[in-house]
């Protein structure tokens, strides 16, 4: 998408996840409590709207793996968001679990994912991303439970598409050259990555939230690094036993905080 600016991936993104939900929007206005519009539309300001930006500021610098592997974080900011400031009553095993993930994901970033400290500053946009997700994921969990997941997605995503389009307009989209195969590609990817990678991620996230809870819904971020080691495979790059081993601990991670309490006997 070298056609584009940063700000204009993340501006299209929005405003097609915000397009074809549009559908959905009447229903989403006369199913939502009046209470609870503004916690919607907060909810996409905090779980896609800074974010696509944050991160498309962010990949001019750094590449995907690295953001792949810091967006990872989010599991242990929504724990540790949930827990100071939502209340979250988290069971040992889970914090255990997550810590060990953690720990796998610096493991990982060590073993060469292409850290480069002279982009700290581009890095930091990432994690502040993971944070804003560890807060929308605790107060979706928390205060939406009667909101359904597709109403929540469309509402917001279609009122997103005004600030989106404003930025896009301001960054002189328009004035591009549409006659362009690279130019009509850049759009199109961007598109796509706003249907599915946003709208239809969102509802399906949201829906996680509502079902497994905030802790475990965050850890499908752990996934990332197994996407990015899929796409080094496809791309010929040299995964070594290191990495291997790192993904292992993910996933013991991610089994620990999904792991169900034994009922007590008596």
């Amino acid at each position: 998408m070298l056609q584009l600016t940063a700000y204009q991936v993340a501006s299209i993104r929005m405003i097609s996840a915000g397009i074809v939900l549009t559908p959905f929007v009447k229903r989403a206005l006369q199913s939502i409590p009046k209470h609870q519009l503004g916690k919607v539309v907060l909810s996409g300001l905090l779980g896609s709207f800074f974010p696509a930006y944050l991160f498309c500021m962010a990949e001019t610098k750094i590449d995907s793996a690295l953001a792949g592997i810091l967006n990872a974080l989010t599991p242990l900011f929504t724990l540790l968001v949930g827990i100071f400031f939502f209340g979250l009553q988290a069971r040992l095993i889970q914090i255990i679990g997550t810590l060990i993930g953690f720990i796998g994901l610096c493991m990982l970033m060590i073993s060469g994912t292409g850290f480069q400290w002279n982009n700290i500053s581009y890095s930091l946009l990432v994690l502040l991303a993971t944070l804003l997700y560890g807060i929308n994921v605790n107060m979706v969990g928390r205060y939406m439970q009667g909101v359904g997941a597709l109403n929540i997605a469309a509402l917001a995503f279609v009122l997103l598409i005004i600030p989106a389009g404003l930025i896009l307009v301001s960054t002189g989209f328009f004035q591009l050259n549409f006659s362009s195969k690279a130019v009509i590609s850049s759009v199109g990817a961007a598109s796509i990555l706003g249907i599915g990678g946003t709208a239809i991620a969102s509802i399906l996230f949201y829906m996680l939230v509502k079902r497994a809870g905030a802790v475990f819904a965050s850890m499908v971020t752990y996934g990332i690094p197994f996407v990015a080691v899929a796409w080094g495979l496809l791309r010929n790059e040299h995964i070594n036993a290191h990495q291997l081993f790192c993904l292992l601990i993910i996933l013991v991670g991610v089994y620990l905080v999904n792991k169900k309490e034994k009922p007590t006997k008596g």
